[in-house]
């Protein structure tokens, strides 16, 4: 009851708030960059919070951690799957970089076992700084981009109501997270006892999957209707909020700051930054995610589940599969990314062929 609040109430505050946005004279593109990708990522944020005021804290980082993976090996994975992802927009091009930069910069912080309060604060102030340029960069991108932000975000039914209606529709929608968070996170600490295993495990797993279904029906809606910046636009936005705000708040609430489990520490936060550089094949292999690349994906994921799983359960084909990833999948993988990689640079650093007969000039 609690994830079907979470997806509804997600939903809901995302449709009003994009309405006000748009009634506001706000851009479709920016809209998409930021209303929706931030709107995707506001169960995990309510979920979060509630956590951390709680005295939650493992539930509250393993969840953003949990939800950053996710949204890269099992939202885009199963994206690509539907369709390759072609990115074309620019500003989503750079906005990868940037993910990284912000889920790598999480690692240092993470060393200690604490995210304080000044760190925090720290993170706020880059999503505040994120957000205004993102605003500024939209202006500069190319109109086929903002035409295909606007059909995505348009209506695909008759708007009903004025500034009234999307305002209620936001307020519903947010009650609902609000409601939705307190049952989810009580049931999965719940789930975690029943089980015998760390809330921890719970928040990477359970809690960081339904905390995403949002991200998951944007994500793949879009791809199916051929929307595929809007697709990894979501992901890569919401991975950046999630570390940036989600994290920043939860730890400016919090009593003492956000304790970080050593398992996450060791493990887990590595785990997210080697998916975040994974992304790069976005920039780098002709801006496609190719089918195969969503299958190795998803498969990475499997392989990340299977590890918690065993891990929990103290299993003895624990050693074997740690063993099986760090020195046999994880290399081949990295070099097939990498080859792909140099092959492309290499065909953009080409020089062009001889100019075509009759072309004034000799120019391309």
């Amino acid at each position: 009851l609690g994830a079907g609040l979470l997806a509804g109430g997600g939903e809901a505050l995302v449709r009003g708030a994009s309405r006000l946005a748009s009634r506001a004279g706000v851009s479709p593109l920016v809209v998409g960059l930021t209303v929706v990708a931030f709107g995707t990522s506001s169960p995990e944020l309510v979920v979060s919070v509630t956590s951390a005021l709680g005295g939650k804290a493992d539930i509250a980082v393993s969840n953003v951690v949990g939800s950053n993976i996710f949204n890269v090996l099992f939202v885009l994975g199963a994206c690509a799957l539907v369709a390759p992802l072609v990115v074309g927009a620019q500003i989503v091009r750079r906005e990868v970089p940037v993910m990284i930069g912000v889920t790598l910069l999480l690692v240092p912080l993470g060393w200690d076992g604490r995210i304080g309060r000044l760190e925090a604060l720290g993170l706020l102030a880059g999503i505040a700084a994120y957000t205004v340029l993102s605003v500024r960069a939209s202006r500069r991108e190319t109109s086929a981009v903002k035409a295909e932000y606007q059909e995505g975000l348009a209506p695909r039914r008759p708007e009903r109501g004025g500034w009234l209606a999307a305002a209620a529709l936001a307020l519903a929608g947010l009650g609902a997270l609000v409601l939705g968070a307190r049952w989810f996170v009580d049931a999965a600490v719940a789930l975690a006892r029943s089980l015998g295993v760390s809330e921890a495990v719970i928040g990477l797993t359970i809690v960081a999957a339904g905390t995403s279904l949002p991200e998951v029906a944007t994500s793949i809606v879009a791809t199916v209707r051929g929307e595929r910046d809007i697709a990894v636009g979501n992901v890569v936005g919401s991975n950046i909020f999630n570390v940036l705000a989600i994290l920043g708040l939860s730890g400016v609430v919090a009593r003492d700051g956000l304790a970080v489990a050593p398992a996450i520490e060791r493990f887990d936060l590595p785990v997210m930054a080697a998916t975040a550089v994974a992304t790069l094949s976005v920039v780098f292999t002709g801006r496609t995610v190719a089918r195969w690349e969503g299958a190795v994906f998803l498969g990475f994921y499997a392989a990340y589940l299977l590890y918690l799983a065993l891990a929990a359960a103290a299993h003895d084909a624990l050693p074997w599969l740690s063993g099986a990833m760090l020195w046999f999948v994880l290399p081949i993988t990295a070099l097939t990314l990498g080859v792909g990689a140099v092959r492309e640079w290499r065909r953009l650093q080409a020089p062009l062929g001889p100019p075509a007969a009759g072309t004034p000039g000799g120019e391309p």
